[in-house]
């Protein structure tokens, strides 16, 4: 336990409206933080007018959706400075934890005179190689670097990528990988379809966006069904600029046995539960994999692409199979093998099981925490 931090804010630079890594990081280290009796608030930027949350999120600042690296980022600003400093001023955190970094709402916080007073840490969970922006303006890690050592106090990657951005960075970083809620994705929860037939079923999860690559999951499947019309099943949970694309393709091949579900931000786990295999085609912008660490925490075994992040995530798993990045033909002869082979499936499943355990959230709550408690330490070196 970390006994000199009594309040902590997490600071997301994304909106809440829609599912993702970053939102279900941040909850699940609320959870387990009150499990500790640490009070914690969340702070969110609102895109929205009619946005409202429970008490304990609180909402600042204006987000804007913009495409970035291959999907949709936001860009944050606060119309009304003051408003930061009233909440800060009435909220008295002892820990300002930003959750990505997003100009210029993340640098306003930052730079208000209450964030002097705080421990200020910064948890990057994204992978920008790759991105065009980044390419045309290098010096922007150069600045974000700047900026991070003049008022951050630590920095935590979910992956080695992430923090190779940060290589002019002197003060701590350490790497702490994004968790999960085993009691909200097990194998224990209710599969949201049944299927009396004995297909296979392959699961997609995702924003259908150009990055996720599920067009090259759909050419993998054609191979697939010609050969085993009458075994397999492709379930799509997702929406986003590529869905009519995907439906164009599903069309004109003539695939029978694709599915799309929409995008679904309630009871993921059971729709990872409605299926054999979990299919992650990415094929850039990856971080670290939480669909993969959500599809076998409920006991399935997965098929990716070698992207970046993923590589990093699945080395040295058995739960999990990866194949040559933007290669159809290796996907389909990976997803083959676990088509025909029920017996390596269950095997792979209960092993990713037992994989996905070790990011339980209250394994990483408390490696988060004896980060804060080493960086309050180090924070106070300079005082003396």
């Amino acid at each position: 336990m970390v006994s000199k931090i009594m309040k902590v804010a997490l600071i997301s630079a994304h909106s809440f409206l829609r599912p993702g890594g970053v939102k279900n990081h941040i909850l699940g280290l609320e959870k387990e933080y009150q499990k500790r009796n640490i009070e914690t608030k969340i702070i969110v930027p609102r895109r929205k007018q009619s946005e409202k949350y429970e008490k304990n999120i609180i909402l600042l600042g204006t987000s804007f959706p913009i495409e970035f690296c291959g999907g949709i980022a936001d860009l944050n600003i606060s119309f009304n400075p003051l408003s930061i400093e009233s909440v800060l001023k009435k909220e008295k955190f002892d820990v300002l934890h930003f959750h990505n970094f997003s100009f210029p709402g993340t640098t306003q916080i930052l730079f208000s005179p209450y964030s002097f007073k705080t421990l200020n840490i910064l948890t990057f969970h994204s992978n920008l190689k790759g991105s065009q922006f980044l390419r045309s303006f290098p010096i922007f890690i150069s600045f974000l670097n700047k900026i991070c050592q003049l008022r951050i106090d630590g920095i935590i990657g979910v992956s080695k990528l992430t923090l190779d951005f940060f290589k002019e960075y002197k003060k701590p970083k350490i790497v702490i990988p994004n968790g999960i809620d085993i009691s909200k994705f097990n194998p224990k929860i209710p599969p949201a379809l049944s299927f009396k037939d004995k297909k296979v079923t392959i699961l997609f999860v995702g924003r259908i966006e150009k990055r996720k690559g599920l067009l090259y999951l759909l050419k993998a499947f054609a191979i697939l069904e010609k050969k085993y019309p009458e075994k397999i099943r492709l379930l799509i949970v997702g929406d986003g600029p590529e869905k009519e694309k995907c439906l164009s393709f599903v069309g004109k091949r003539k695939l029978k046995n694709v599915i799309f579900l929409g995008e679904k931000k309630e009871n993921l786990a059971s729709f990872y539960n409605s299926a054999d295999v979990f299919c992650a085609p990415s094929t850039f912008g990856e971080s670290f994999g939480i669909v993969l660490l959500e599809a076998m925490a409920c006991q399935k075994p997965v098929v990716a692409f070698a992207n970046e992040g993923y590589k990093e995530f699945l080395k040295n798993k058995k739960g999990g199979i990866l194949v040559k990045n933007k290669n159809y033909f290796e996907l389909a002869k990976a997803l083959e093998i676990l088509i025909k082979n029920e017996k390596l499936r269950k095997k792979m499943g209960k092993i990713a099981l037992k994989e996905a355990k070790e990011y339980s959230f209250e394994k990483i709550a408390q490696k988060v925490l004896e980060f804060y408690d080493f960086c309050l330490k180090e924070k106070a070196k300079k005082f003396f």
